[in-house]
């Protein structure tokens, strides 16, 4: 029997190496989490920005005590391995109650998927059971019973694109782009629904202003801006999608001069499955605003639902200049 013997690997070059040390820093020093290396004498390698934010009094080189790693009451998940022979720890540490404040989020999160499909399952049902009895308009209950499996199919979509979100595995920020391109697209796709609502789109973006999003990511953002325009702003009404550099920040602002929101009401705009108008229960996925926040808030920056001057509503995403 002929045997084959298995090619070695390629060595990696000094460069690739670099960058991979590198890119291993980085990733530790941007998580969101408190994160320390710690070699085999327990002392610190080096550390994330928030574990250096959280815990006071760590130093690279010093010996970890262990009451460091309890000091309010988190709780250390520690992952030994071996490089190059040296024995190292990671270690990652939680806030008390993280889990249980996680778990009880995913229950009311499942609880509120489920409430939210039922009413049009239900609605589709009733639909279905008419279009069985004698003399029923069936084209017509057709049609409708069709914007019902839509409506589902664009929760479910919603649903599973803010998990790719929460999950990290929907990249948000990579590099910079243009923006007019992708707001004009957007504009253009929406236009006629907004006419047929009696709403006017209007752009106001010079051709280079840029924005730390990547294309497919914008567009998520101003599609729901825009949308929510469309649904609630009411009739005879402009929507205008602005763009403002200044103050060491980039502002993508989406304006209304439609029927706006209680301020009361307005922190909670961005809560998942939230509507202002109850009455307006059927519109929706009420995901759009929560997804826009998640967008904006992974890419660094912040969002804020303010009324418009002389009533309306508008969104402002802020995000830092990069230098």
């Amino acid at each position: 029997m002929k045997r084959f013997r298995r090619a070695p690997a390629p060595q990696p070059s000094a460069e690739s190496t670099r960058a991979d040390l590198e890119r291993a820093q980085i990733l530790i020093e941007e998580s969101r989490e408190i994160v320390m290396v710690l070699d085999e004498a327990r002392r610190l390698l080096t550390s994330s920005r928030r574990a250096r934010e959280s815990l006071d009094g760590l130093v690279e080189g010093a010996v970890i005590p262990d009451e460091l790693l309890h000091i309010g009451g988190r709780t250390p998940h520690e992952i030994p391995y071996e490089l190059d022979g040296r024995r190292e720890t990671l270690v990652y540490l939680s806030a008390p109650g993280d889990l249980a404040a996680y778990q009880e989020l995913r229950a009311g999160f499942t609880a509120a998927v489920s409430h939210e499909l039922r009413t049009p399952l239900a609605r589709l049902m009733a639909l279905l059971e008419s279009a069985q009895l004698p003399g029923a308009d069936r084209a017509d209950l057709i049609t409708r019973a069709r914007d019902e499996v839509e409506r589902i199919g664009e929760l479910i979509d919603d649903v599973l694109f803010l998990s790719e979100l929460e999950s990290g595995r929907a990249v948000v920020a990579l590099g910079s782009i243009r923006a007019l391109p992708v707001i004009e697209r957007v504009v253009a796709e929406t236009g006629d629904r907004a006419r047929a609502t009696g709403l006017e789109l209007k752009v106001v973006c010079t051709a280079s202003f840029e924005l730390p999003l990547r294309a497919r990511m914008l567009q998520v953002v101003v599609e729901n801006l825009v949308e929510n325009a469309i649904r609630y702003a009411g009739t005879d009404t402009t929507c205008t999608v602005t763009c403002v550099e200044g103050d060491g920040a980039l502002r993508l602002i989406v304006s209304d001069d439609g029927d706006g929101v209680p301020e009361d009401e307005l922190p909670r705009l961005f809560e998942r499955f939230y509507r202002a108008d109850q009455a307006r229960t059927t519109i929706g996925t009420g995901l759009g605003l929560a997804i826009v926040k998640h967008v904006v808030v992974a890419a660094a920056g912040t969002v804020e639902a303010t009324p418009t001057p002389g009533g309306g509503l508008t969104v402002s995403c802020t995000f830092p200049t990069r230098l």
